[in-house]
Parts: C-alpha cells; structure tokens; sequence
C-alpha cells in the first residue's frame, strides 16, 4: 500500500514538474517547508557553507525555504523519490504515511535527555531506519541523518499548574490528526483535539483547545503566551526528531570523493540541529516567565506515573504499525545502551 501511494504521487508530480538537466558541477536543491527561524534552517546552512566548501564548489547547494517546492511531506518525499528535490527534511508525522514505523520517535518517556537522544541517534539505530525506507521506497529514498527540531515535547496550557497525569484529565489538548498522539492523549485522560498549527493560536485563545505538547521554541516563536498559554509542564516527553531524506540515486550517483563531502556535511548539520535549540531555548524560557508563564519540573516520580499511564500508546504502535514491534524493539535496545554507556562514561569521568 505504501509503494502504492509513493508511485501514484510521482506520477503526479513527474507529469506536473519540467525536466531538469544537470551541469557537470552538482547542484543540490534542498528544501525546508518551515523559516529562518526554525533548528532545520541552521541545519541546512551549516551543510551548504561545509559541503561547497569542502567540495571547492564542485557541490552548490541551493536553499529552498517554506513552500517554494512543495507544502505537504508526502509531496515533498514524492519530490524526493522523482528527483526534482535533493534533499528535504520532515517530522516523523510529515512522513509517517510513507514510513509509518518512524513515529517511534513520538512514543513518550523512551529516552532521559539530549545525551542519551544524540547517542540513539548517532548509532546504527538510524542505518536499520535507512533500509527500511530504502526498501518502502524502491530504492529511491534515503534517510541520511535523524537531527532535533525544537528540543523535546512537553504539556502546556491554560488553565492549570500539571504535576501528575491526574491533573490531565479532561484537559482539550490539541493533537495532530494522527492516531498516535490522539492515543496518547486519550491515555493520558485528555480529550484530544486535533487542530492544524496555523489555527493553534486562534483555537487556543477562543478556548476551543486548552493545551498542546511542544517545545519551548515553538510555543515563543507563536507567541502562545499572548493566546493564554501559562503553565508549562518540563516532562520532556518525546524528542522531536528531524528526518533528513535525500535521493538515493543522486548520492549513489556520485564518486566516493563527493559522497564522503556529502555524509561530512549531513554529520555538520546533525550536530548544529542538536546544538540550536540548546541555544535558542535560554531566551525562549526567559521570555515564557517575563509574559507571566509558569514553569514546572516533575519529579522522578511523578515522570514514572506518567510513563505507567502511556502503556496504551506503545500497545497501540505494537498493533497497528507495519514493523512496530521490531522497530520498537531496537529502538529500546538501543536506548538502553546508550544509558549504560553514558553512565560508565560518567563513572570514569568522576573518578
């Protein structure tokens, strides 16, 4: 079904879009369907300024940022797939249609912190990822790298200080239209809303919704605080991850000189997407409290508890996504080593 669907949109897209031919010298064009503003920007001029720099401008990467090449992440990854987009970056929800199973990523209370995430992410957990696609897309779609889009998602809302998974309930968070997080809404004692982020804003100040899971980035940079946004919850549920797709036959394309160019600069990149919204987030809580925002640690504790109320969420990615178990599986595999080997390597350090 997925092939399906992947092959119907590239026979869209191919008898819309013109023919591109190609000088002698590479040009990459690599898109963004966000701004300037956003960790995925950052991302991709640190991949430009290394690759056309390390290349000695055999490799030009040109910069696509918001609409200009395609809105939706199926169309894009379509994009992908027929050639006219080199490279584009998606949440795992704007891919998920095509790969449903990277929505492991979205599963709650999985992995502790940034060191723990980096090191999943920079493991072979994102190789087995890569053949999966590979094989979904006939080939066509490689994942290069996973980097960070806006810190981690925690609660946030309106009405009320959350410390447990009790203070939930009942609470009109928004979701996206997707089954997952309506779960795990649900789960939680919440009544999922699903809204689409131009429409958050308006829906939160009118009280058509009275929450959402973001990041601190996010929730400042749309000013949700002028909405009524007041109370946020640091539970750091899920990581927001950046997946970063590129043609397969334009990289196996290349000689071995310009693939490692390639790989170094989706490495430079990766690293920059880590390292932004450590930045970007000081002044983005700093600016949360002087609009009279409210800011709330869980304990260990209480983190437990919400952990125990998200089983529903995790049984439900076991049963209804293609590859759930097995990729889940790894996926928790792979988290827990990267625990033990943080830990040895903080015990080696304290001595």
């Amino acid at each position: 079904m997925l092939k399906t669907t992947l092959k119907s949109l590239l026979v869209a897209t191919m008898l819309a879009a013109p023919v591109t031919a190609f000088a002698q010298d590479i040009t990459l064009r690599a898109t963004a369907t966000s701004n300037e503003d956003d960790e995925d920007y950052d991302g991709l001029v640190v991949f430009k300024n290394f690759v056309e720099n390390a290349s000695n401008g055999a490799i030009a990467v040109d910069l696509f940022i918001g609409t200009q090449l395609c809105t939706r992440g199926d169309e894009c990854l379509a994009g992908v797939a027929d050639g006219s987009i080199d490279i584009f970056v998606s949440t795992s929800g704007g891919a998920a249609g095509l790969f449903p199973y990277i929505q492991v990523l979205d599963l709650p209370y999985l992995m502790s912190d940034d060191r723990e995430a980096e090191h999943v992410l920079s493991s072979n957990f994102v190789r087995e990822l890569r053949e999966l696609m590979l094989e979904d897309s006939d080939g066509l779609i490689r994942l290069m790298t996973v980097g960070n889009t806006g810190g981690w998602r925690s609660y946030a809302n309106t009405l009320r200080r959350i410390e447990t998974p009790a203070d939930l309930a009942g609470l009109k968070m928004r979701t996206v239209p997707a089954d997952l997080p309506q779960t795990l809404a649900t789960a939680l004692g919440m009544a999922p809303t699903p809204i689409a982020w131009p429409e958050l804003f308006t829906s939160l100040q009118t009280g058509v919704v009275e929450g959402t899971a973001n990041g601190i980035t996010d929730i400042m940079n749309m000013r949700f605080t002028d909405a009524g946004l007041k109370y946020l919850t640091l539970d750091n549920h899920s990581y927001m991850g950046a997946f970063w797709f590129m043609n397969n036959e334009r990289f196996l394309g290349m000689s071995d000189e310009h693939k490692r160019v390639i790989l170094d600069g989706f490495a430079a990149l990766q690293q920059a997407t880590f390292a932004s919204p450590k930045r970007k987030e000081i002044a983005a809580y700093e600016a949360f409290r002087a609009a009279g925002g409210e800011i709330y640690v869980p304990t260990d504790e209480q983190k437990a508890q919400f952990k125990a109320a998200a089983d529903p969420a995790f049984d439900w990615f076991r049963a209804n996504v293609r590859m759930g178990n097995e990729v889940l599986d790894s996926f928790m595999a792979y988290a827990a080593a990267a625990s033990e080997a943080i830990e040895a390597e903080r015990m080696a350090d304290m001595e």
